[in-house]
């Protein structure tokens, strides 16, 4: 006698994926119309880092501009980890069930990641330096998720399993961030070295442990 195995197709198909990259595409399109002059400011390349200069308050990081772009981000993001994870063979790039799990650990390591970020700069009274590296962040961290979105949906739609495809992106992506740290070094330097020791607790503390546990996890799970 024959066996019948029951598997859930809605699991596996496309259409949660298609949505959400519609969904990306109606938020930057309502930014892009609310918010015309510093979007056209924001998509500019960050090579003069223009818009921190112009929109460098902190309450910009609470502003429905950056919460809507974080959305792109933490959507964008999460389909590049889950099409590496895919391409290293830990999942299948199409299992939403996988997905929701990356974007929910995604989204709550950053948010907690920013409340101790808080909780940190109160403590030792350092709000100035962590305020301005975090809207430093915050700006090139969603900007990098705009630049992730079509790489993510070439890379989603299309068939492939190569590795050396997917190590270059992986490559390009910590070139970015490192270029980003640097760029962040170098224009923040007189209030970094003016307040050096606190400078230090805060790469230690707040940059370099939630990214060691992280792994730690990770690799140990």
């Amino acid at each position: 006698m024959d066996e019948i195995f029951l598997v859930d197709k809605a699991l596996y198909n496309t259409d949660w994926a298609t949505l959400l990259f519609i969904i990306c595409g109606i938020v930057l399109a309502i930014n892009r119309h609310v918010f015309y002059v510093q979007f056209n400011e924001y998509i500019k390349p960050p090579i003069n880092n223009k818009y921190l200069k112009i929109y460098k308050e902190p309450e910009n990081v609470r502003s429905w501009f950056t919460v809507s772009l974080y959305v792109v981000q933490i959507i964008s993001f999460s389909f590049i980890i889950q099409i590496a994870l895919a391409s290293f063979g830990y999942t299948s790039k199409n299992n939403f069930v996988s997905y929701v799990r990356i974007i929910t650990v995604l989204n709550f390591f950053i948010l907690s990641k920013f409340l101790f970020e808080k909780i940190v700069s109160e403590t030792f009274e350092i709000q100035e330096i962590e305020e301005q590296l975090n809207l430093y962040k915050v700006y090139h961290r969603s900007y990098l998720g705009l630049i992730s979105l079509p790489i993510g949906a070439i890379l989603f739609y299309n068939d492939y399993n190569n590795l050396t495809i997917m190590k270059i992106i992986i490559l390009f992506f910590l070139l970015i961030n490192l270029i980003s740290y640097l760029n962040g070094l170098r224009i923040y330097k007189k209030i970094i070295f003016s307040n050096f020791f606190y400078f230090i607790l805060y790469l230690c503390a707040l940059e370099i442990a939630p990214y060691f546990f992280m792994y730690y996890f990770f690799t140990k799970s």
